[in-house]
């Protein structure tokens, strides 16, 4: 595997502008994992973890400037949004440090025997263990919250467990700057660099994911990228969890009567929520079913005047801007296909948002039109024009796995009558946050929050976002009749660290 080198580029003109780091070779691989899996005792201490993760998120905010001013130039979201976007990270940091310092995550549970039970109980303690080495791969939209110091990588350290990242072309530079960050961090705890690893390359990549030492990983990107890993995951002589964000439509149902009570702030609150960060973010409503008739052209002139308004934008990179020229070329030229305000190129480095129409019966049968049921990353939307419920439960019906799944529904329907509760059961199996009379972009940092859903939307049940995201990179082990003396401080009758628990069926806190 050559080294080959590896250079920032500025997606506003497609030109290099600094060479980096180079792409890993798979000796280099092979050392940032051996130097992981090395460091893995010296996590084992919470107290020390919490703090690791507080500093971390310290030392970034003390960096902000550098790191914004890095961030924009590799990848043209803006200050605005990146300083938003390295707060959220921070915050995430600090949340995983409280979760770790609370201890709940363990799932501590201890059982003594009960002779009267059928069949007899015999003493048992169970808790959970961090699983060891985890490759990160770096998404390319969001290079602060889901890179190198994001979700992925906090909620792994907050679990015990080392992290090996795998940076994102589009931000190799950034990367090089937040890793650094990290382990200043981590120095200031007596912690080995090992515990951050970085590498590049694709390569990096699959040697990554197939060295014996890595024990988990975590993904979020491409349908095609992630499957591949995830299959490479699953083809090792021993299999690991593989926990992949791939891709997701994001579907939107307008009922007739939310259209006639308030099309036009539906058709402004789509826009808005389309076109947000150039339409690239993972919770981009992609597909809205809106209903035929007066009702539903009120919401797509509303929508009409929103994104002609919308100024012409700068993707990530320009592999993505071709993708996007070329996916939205290949729906428009597709029978019965309509756009009143046409996607595509906004100039040699930017592309203009737009959206399509279609009758939504095109889409309840299958045929070339399946087209429009994959996800188009950018500033585009599907809007399939119903006639009736059947149309809409056809679509439905037709739908893979989500992230979201959003309906739009009138106040009296919102209130219980007509189809609300219907349609939210309707959609449920479909993603895994269901939204009412909202918008899916934006994803909070909350306990109560799941970022995943079915298939494609996501490999696994589990969410990347949120406090039990700590559970992807930890397994559960229970002892059976083992001594006080020679149990984990965790799970002895005094409960020496203080932590939740379930003792005898009753829940401590």
């Amino acid at each position: 595997m050559a080294a080959a080198p590896v250079w920032s580029v500025d997606p506003r003109t497609g030109k290099q502008r600094e060479q980096v780091a180079v792409e890993a070779t798979a000796q280099e691989v092979d050392a940032a994992v051996r130097a992981a899996h090395d460091a893995r005792g010296a996590l084992t201490d919470r107290t020390v973890r919490a703090a690791f993760l507080r500093t971390a998120a310290d030392e970034l905010e003390a960096a902000k400037d550098q790191l914004v001013e890095a961030a924009d130039a590799e990848t043209a979201l803006g200050p605005v949004r990146l300083t938003g976007e390295l707060a959220r990270t921070c915050y995430q940091l600090r949340a995983f440090a409280g979760i770790v310092d609370e201890g709940a995550f363990l799932d501590v549970v201890v059982n003594h025997p009960d002779d009267t039970a059928t069949p007899p109980i015999p003493d048992l303690r169970r808790y959970k263990l961090p699983l060891g080495v985890v490759a990160v791969y770096s998404a390319s939209n969001f290079p602060f919250a889901f890179s190198v110091a994001g979700g992925d990588t906090a909620s792994a350290l907050a679990a015990g467990c080392p992290v090996v990242v795998k940076a994102h072309p589009d931000h190799p530079g950034l990367s090089e700057l937040v890793a650094k960050v990290l382990r200043r961090a981590a120095a200031r705890h007596d912690l080995p660099e090992g515990v951050l690893g970085l590498v590049h390359g694709f390569e990096a990549g699959i040697e990554l994911i197939k060295h014996p030492q890595v024990a988990a990983a975590g993904f979020t990107g491409s349908i095609r990228g992630g499957r591949a890993l995830f299959d490479a995951a699953a083809a090792r002589p021993v299999p690991i969890p593989f926990h992949g964000e791939l891709g997701s439509l994001n579907p939107v149902v307008v009922t007739e009567a939310a259209a006639a009570e308030r099309g036009e702030a539906i058709g402004a609150g789509l826009a808005g929520s389309m076109t947000l960060g150039v339409g690239q973010f993972c919770v981009k409503p992609g597909l809205v079913l809106a209903p035929a008739g007066a009702a539903g052209d009120t919401l797509v002139k509303s929508l009409t005047d929103a994104v002609s308004n919308t100024d012409a934008g700068v993707l990530l990179d320009h592999r993505m801007r071709d993708n996007f020229v070329a996916g939205v070329a290949e729906r428009t030229g597709l029978p019965d296909v309509e756009s009143p305000v046409t996607p595509g190129a906004g100039g040699e480095h930017t592309v203009s948002a737009g959206f399509l129409t279609v009758p939504a019966s095109r889409l309840a049968q299958e045929g070339e039109h399946d087209l429009l049921l994959e996800e188009c990353f950018g500033p585009v939307t599907v809007v399939a024009r119903y006639e009736d419920e059947a149309e809409v439960r056809g679509v439905l019906s037709r739908l893979p796995g989500n992230l979201t799944a959003t309906v739009q529904l009138s106040a009296g329907e919102a209130a219980g009558e007509g189809r609300g509760a219907e349609l939210v059961r309707e959609l449920t199996p479909l993603a895994g946050r269901v939204l009412v009379n909202g918008w899916p972009t934006g994803v909070a940092v909350a306990a109560a929050q799941h970022h995943g859903g079915p298939y494609p939307a996501t490999t696994s049940t589990s969410t990347s976002v949120g406090g039990t995201a700590i559970e992807r990179w930890m397994r559960p082990v229970a002892y059976q009749a083992v001594p006080e003396a020679l149990l984990p401080e965790e799970l002895r009758d005094s409960n020496p660290l203080g932590l939740p628990r379930r003792f005898n069926g009753r829940l401590e806190r």
